[in-house]
Formats: structure tokens, C-alpha cells, sequence
């Protein structure tokens, strides 16, 4: 009896806690990411938020919560800086071929 009495406290007191509940996505990148990676700019590499939140809840993440929250801020971040996409490339100058001269009869 005393048994069952300690493995009910046991079990209620070893309770799945969520580290990651109310943390920022930056913080949940600093905490989680930044020992393989530098930056999250291109880690979603173009990819749909569901499809890299299931991959954060399977391989990263504490709960699919903060898989959502991650992968959102990696799509958000992974877009690229506004303006910069207007720019075109310069393009090198070229000489403007010569055309001979016409020669004058006599």
C-alpha cells in the first residue's frame, strides 16, 4: 500500500514540465540552435512553417508549441532583407564596337 501511495506522488511530482513555455523565438534559438549554427537566416531555406514544424517537433523541440513558435520566426527571419531583391546586379561596361569609316571614292 505504501508503495502505491509513493509511486502516485512520484508520478504527479516527475510531471512533463515545458522548458520552453514563454520563451521568445529569438530565445528559443539562442538557447536550442546556436551551438551548430550562427544565425537562423536560412535555416528555413524557402520551406512552409508546417512542414519545419514537424520537423522541429521531431528532432528539436520540447513540444509542438514551441516547434510552431520556432519555425515561424525561421520563415519570418529567412525572407530577405527588403530592397534588396530591387537591386539588380550592375552589369560590366562594354565598349561600343566602331564602325570603319566609309571610304570616299575619287
Amino acid at each position: 500500500m505504501s508503495l502505491a501511495a509513493v509511486a502516485v506522488l512520484t508520478a504527479t511530482v516527475a510531471a512533463a514540465q515545458n522548458l520552453d513555455a514563454g520563451k521568445s523565438p529569438a530565445k528559443l534559438f539562442a538557447d536550442g540552435c546556436t551551438t551548430c549554427h550562427r544565425s537562423p537566416r536560412g535555416l528555413a531555406k524557402g520551406r512552409f512553417t508546417l512542414t519545419l514544424s514537424w520537423f522541429l517537433k521531431d528532432h528539436y523541440a520540447t513540444s509542438s508549441d514551441s516547434a510552431k513558435v520556432l519555425a515561424a520566426y525561421l520563415v519570418s527571419v529567412d525572407a530577405p532583407p527588403p530592397g534588396a531583391a530591387a537591386k539588380p546586379a550592375k552589369k560590366p561596361a562594354r565598349s561600343i564596337p566602331h564602325q570603319p569609316k566609309p571610304v570616299q571614292s575619287q
